[in-house]
């Protein structure tokens, strides 16, 4: 019976809707994460009788065949790369990305990954830094002396050292973009990479041709809304219990089979 098969796939598809879900929900308080949502397609269909074909000597052509779908497949998880809220930290170095852009993190094998979170430290040598260590790039080194550090809309980072009357500026902080920033390989720790699908990085000044600017004391809420993913949990419940009702239709219909031969 086809009928197994096809609410298997159900199950099977159902499955990874809850999982994306899950992983939603787990990660509501995850700054800059980006919600994502499973997608699907259905799966090949068997053609007992193929419409437009010929029925008779006379060239008719059959208007309706007979075709059967073989279930449902995950075509894709997206990640929905809307802006999320921002909530003031009062960290000099927490930074907020407005609109288009990644921070650009150095990884220990020297390769570069991409970031919306901007939860920045400063290590012993006085680097600007994530959480992880990983290095901010360009590289931004903060003096030892330095009173206080301000990062501007556009990205440039200026200190205050005791004993000069004027704000020195030590760097300036770049944002990447993307083409398609849904082609972007997350590898953990609110990290990304590029991939053939995102297209390579394009620099820009934050302000600049459509690239974000910078709020400083600032983080990016995670994007995950809590009602919305409830209702989805919800609806793909039931989805999953009516698949399992199928099977167990089908089950007994085999049964009934059984018993009658």
């Amino acid at each position: 019976m086809r009928t197994l098969n096809i609410a298997a796939t159900g199950l099977s598809a159902q499955q990874t809707n809850v999982d994306v879900i899950s992983h939603n929900l787990a990660n509501m308080t995850t700054t800059g994460y980006k919600q994502q949502r499973a997608e699907f397609d259905d799966l090949i269909y068997q053609d007992l009788r193929r419409t437009g074909t010929l029925t008779t000597n006379q060239n008719n052509i059959l208007p309706v065949g007979v075709q059967i779908g073989l279930g449902v497949n995950t075509a894709a998880i997206s990640r929905n790369t809307e802006q999320g809220t921002v909530q003031a930290t009062e960290n000099p170095l927490d930074i907020a990305v407005q609109g288009r852009g990644y921070f650009q993190v150095l990884l220990p094998d020297g390769s570069l990954s991409y970031t919306r979170d901007g939860t920045f430290k400063l290590s012993p040598e006085g680097i600007l830094v994530t959480r992880e260590g990983y290095q901010v790039e360009p590289a931004i080194t903060v003096p030892q002396d330095a009173l206080s550090v301000s990062i501007s809309p556009i990205g440039a980072v200026e200190v205050m050292i005791q004993g000069q009357p004027q704000a020195q500026e030590v760097g300036r902080l770049e944002l990447a973009t993307f083409i398609n920033p849904n082609g972007l390989q997350a590898i953990g720790n609110n990290l990304f990479i590029e991939s053939t699908a995102s297209g390579p990085p394009i620099l820009g000044v934050p302000g600049e041709q459509g690239v974000g600017t910078m709020l400083q004391g600032y983080l990016e809420n995670s994007n995950v809304n809590p009602v919305e993913e409830i209702t989805q949990l919800i609806v793909a419940q039931r989805a999953y219990e009516m698949n399992t009702k199928v099977l167990t239709a089908a089950d007994e219909m085999l049964q009934s089979l059984n018993q009658s031969v």
